[in-house]
């Protein structure tokens, strides 16, 4: 197969001239020479959280809507009206209203997200076991070996499984096909909302050299600096590049920036990492009130959980706070940062915030979590850059020594403080 088209879902061996279905008329076409022979897929929802708003409340069809809010305002999603007043995800409040002053905010409603979430990635999990979701709106999937059972060459499930999202959800996703996970997610970019792009091998190379280095994961604003100063401007300026200079300038990350900029990624999709989150808690001998003793009992829990998500290789820009009150009821806070995490001292900073209106009466339990993780290589560069950079260096260092000469061969000095009385 190597046309097929996206309304009626008609195939042929060649895209038809002009471009319009031949069946239908439609000009939403995908045409590829390797278009049946690519399984590789990544799927994200478009604007979720706004669009399922949107989808509840038609009076806000052609109104910005923004979700987010809480106790230190950011977005966390903003529908694509918005967006072109410059609003995006993780902005501060105060920012996002100066640019969209008539935006509508609505705190989001994570138990109707998830609902919708499932039902999307129903539509997937049906035919193939190979899902790995990145978020409650995202994941890529491995479609190899599925075309007897499902009827048909990876992109035809796809596109029948984008036309029943939409039918059955009243939502819309974009998909991106490609021979691995770092290509299939550039696609699923390339055509939002309501798209569907194909990168194949022969052509990866071409499409992504003139492309400026932030389009790579791991490359954010300020990594992307480095690189321009450093005469890489874009991604065919890396694939020029000597690997062995790469790799002197900037470690481990510039053999993978250059695999990146050759179009390879030889990671497989994994179920494994399918996780919405990890968390670590605690429960205390006598009910605690004071807030240093809560700290004290928080900050081992971040070193725990921090050094968990370092080495299963992922990190989350959300961060969830537990408490158990003496009456037994839970209580659950989450803040999403602007940038992913993966450290205890970036954990704690977030975990020590939501604390802060809870005190004043006792606890329990505490404990603290990671939610819509994600893998770290595919994280902005925040992660490897500053004062976060040397966190993290310093972080990974202390993972080695302990796993060398065992966990107290480094204790950290907030971890010395002695403990309140409970």
């Amino acid at each position: 197969m190597k046309a097929i088209c996206r309304d009626c879902e008609w195939t042929g061996a060649e895209a038809p001239s002009p471009r319009r279905c031949p069946t239908c008329g439609s000009p939403r076409l995908l045409a590829d020479p390797e278009l049946d022979q690519l399984s590789i897929a990544h799927m994200d929802c478009d604007a979720f959280y706004a669009s399922v708003e949107k989808r509840d409340r038609p009076e806000l069809r052609d109104k910005p809507v923004i979700v987010g809010g809480g106790k230190r305002g950011v977005v966390s999603t903003a529908c694509y009206i918005a967006r072109l007043y410059g609003v995006g995800s993780a902005m501060p409040m105060f920012k996002a209203l100066k640019a969209c002053p008539d935006a509508v905010v609505i705190k989001p409603d994570f138990t109707k997200y998830v609902a919708e979430s499932k039902r999307i990635l129903g539509a997937l999990a049906k035919l193939t076991p190979l899902i790995q979701t990145l978020s409650l709106d995202e994941a890529w999937v491995d479609l190899s070996g599925t075309e007897r059972l499902n009827g048909g060459p990876p992109v035809l499930q796809l596109v029948r499984a984008q036309n029943w999202i939409e039918r059955e959800t009243g939502l819309t996703v974009s998909i991106g096909l490609a021979p691995n996970r770092f290509l299939a997610k550039i696609a699923s970019e390339l055509d939002k909302p309501r798209g569907f792009s194909v990168i194949g091998a022969a052509g990866a190379q071409a499409l992504l050299a003139p492309r400026p280095v932030t389009i790579l994961p791991g490359v954010g604003p300020i990594f992307g600096r480095t690189l321009r100063s450093d005469g890489f401007a874009t991604v065919g300026d890396l694939a020029r590049a000597d690997p062995q200079d790469l790799i002197r300038r900037y470690g481990e990350s510039g053999l993978r920036l250059h695999d990146l900029a050759h179009a390879r990624d030889a990671r497989p999709v994994n179920p494994d990492r399918d996780r919405k989150g990890m968390s670590a808690e605690t429960t205390f001998n006598e009910d605690l009130t004071d807030p240093a003793a809560l700290e004290a009992e928080l900050w081992p829990l971040c070193e725990k959980l921090a050094a968990k998500a370092r080495r299963d290789g992922v990190a989350s820009r959300v961060v969830v706070l537990k408490l158990r009150r003496t009456d037994f009821k839970i209580v659950t806070r989450r803040i999403t940062e602007p940038d992913p995490i993966q450290t205890a001292r970036g954990l704690f900073a977030a975990a020590r915030a939501l604390l802060k209106p809870e005190l004043g009466r006792p606890y329990r339990l505490i404990g603290v979590g990671m939610a819509d993780i994600q893998d770290a290589e595919d994280a902005p560069a925040a992660l490897f850059e500053s004062a976060g950079a040397r966190t993290l260096k310093t972080e990974r260092a202390i993972d080695a020594l302990r796993d060398r000469f065992g966990g107290d061969a480094v204790i950290a000095g907030r971890a010395l403080e002695p403990k309140p009385p409970r």
